[in-house]
């Protein structure tokens, strides 16, 4: 797979058993085709690592806790909690019609406080954490010290203009008065009038910031130098970046993960698609309009797993097209050898998870199905139908 952290593809070799991570949904307006993409494209790595024979410890998050969430909730006028809870059963429910393989471990910050407040003390104690006091109120933030941390910027490899202007973009407060490096990332929000809050005898009433979660979760549940972490390309700054140097000072061992892989992003009406900007597409939505889920992950199993590609309707209808057309071959009581067609769809899910030609793959062995009036081997059709449900989830 492509590794972002190095920009080469690499071989990813695990021992019997494969650690991996992907970064989750913050609950509320999930799930659009941006996310699919990315958890189907997981989901494929997944597969590979089981069909290649190894045991798959798979970790996800879930931020039910954040900004974002709290904005959403007070401008609907609901409880956030509600509406984390809601978001996050439509996010599991569109992930089963869409046959991605749930995680092992499926974790929550909310769940995980005790964990992340141990974790933040910990770094206080140690000196790589400073406490910054509120500017407008009682209580102190807690901040990670990135100079006591010498291998941050390794995941990203950006320049330090970059990381300051992205940090701005992407949750970060590069400008705050007194942080002692305007990219020191927040552990510990202290309690603000109106907020959700979590008391605690050292760091005070609190929540927790947006990159701890991540990096104490992981950490529980997989340990340091894990053999993949994943997610969306808009998290390798700042939140793997940062994710990464929090978990190194809390180790204080060298690697966070072994490979960092990312999906592209998917644009729609020319822009990409996101919460903020209200151009989403949403996998529920479709199911209610009476999409087959099956012809919604062959949208996306059509592009690439890291390319930013555009979402248009016509993709859908190609997308039914083909599902018929594949569903009507297997329908034959034979078929030309699907052995070939199973190597192929292999190797071509081994070279940096190559779906599109997985996918052509099958569109080969379908058309030569299809023209033929003669064949004889009866067992084709099946071996056809299991490896396009094993190796790449779709369920023919």
């Amino acid at each position: 797979m492509f590794d972002s952290s190095t920009r080469t593809v690499r071989p990813v070799n695990p021992g019997p058993t494969a650690r991996m991570y992907v970064c989750g949904i913050t609950p509320y307006d999930a799930t659009h085709l941006g996310h699919a993409a990315t958890y189907v494209a997981f989901d494929l790595v997944g597969r590979q690592l089981r069909d290649g024979g190894h045991a798959v410890t798979y970790v996800q998050n879930v931020t039910d806790v954040d900004d974002p969430l709290l904005e959403r909730a007070d401008r609907d006028g609901l409880d956030w909690r509600d509406l984390a809870r809601e978001g996050v059963a439509l996010f599991r429910e569109d992930m089963t019609a869409l046959g991605v393989i749930p995680p092992d471990h499926y974790s929550g910050v909310v769940e995980s406080m005790d964990l992340i407040t141990d974790s933040v003390r910990r770094l206080l104690d140690s000196g790589a954490a400073y406490r910054l006091p509120v500017e407008t109120g009682p209580g102190e933030d807690v901040y990670f010290d990135l100079a006591t941390e010498p291998g941050f910027g390794s995941v990203a490899s950006w320049t330090r203009e970059q990381m300051v202007a992205m940090s701005a973009e992407r949750g970060g407060d590069p400008g705050r008065p007194g942080k002692r490096d305007p990219l020191d990332p927040l552990l510990w929000r202290a309690e603000r009038p109106g907020e959700p809050a979590w008391p605690d005898p050292v760091l005070g009433s609190g929540r927790p910031g947006w990159h701890i979660e991540c990096t104490v979760i992981s950490l529980t549940h997989l340990g340091m130098a894990m053999d993949i972490k994943g997610g969306g390309s808009d998290l390798l700054f700042p939140h793997h970046e940062m994710s990464a140097a929090q978990a190194r000072g809390l180790t204080h061992e060298p690697v966070f993960a072994r490979l960092y892989a990312h999906a592209g992003m998917v644009g729609y009406a020319g822009e990409k698609m996101s919460k903020s900007l209200g151009n989403l597409v949403l996998v529920s939505s479709l199911r209610r309009d009476g999409v087959d889920p099956m012809a919604i992950r062959l949208v996306l199993l059509r592009h690439h797993y890291r390319a930013d590609w555009e979402y248009r309707p016509d993709l859908l209808t190609e997308a039914e097209t083909r599902l018929a057309r594949w569903r009507s071959a297997l329908a034959l009581e034979a078929g030309p050898d699907a052995e070939p067609t199973l190597a192929e769809v292999r190797a071509a899910l081994a070279d940096d998870l190559d779906a599109p030609r997985a996918v052509a793959a099958l569109d080969h062995w379908v058309d030569t199905a299809s023209a033929g009036t003669d064949w004889t081997d009866r067992g084709a059709p099946g071996l056809i139908a299991r490896l396009a449900d094993a190796l790449l989830g779709m369920r023919l």
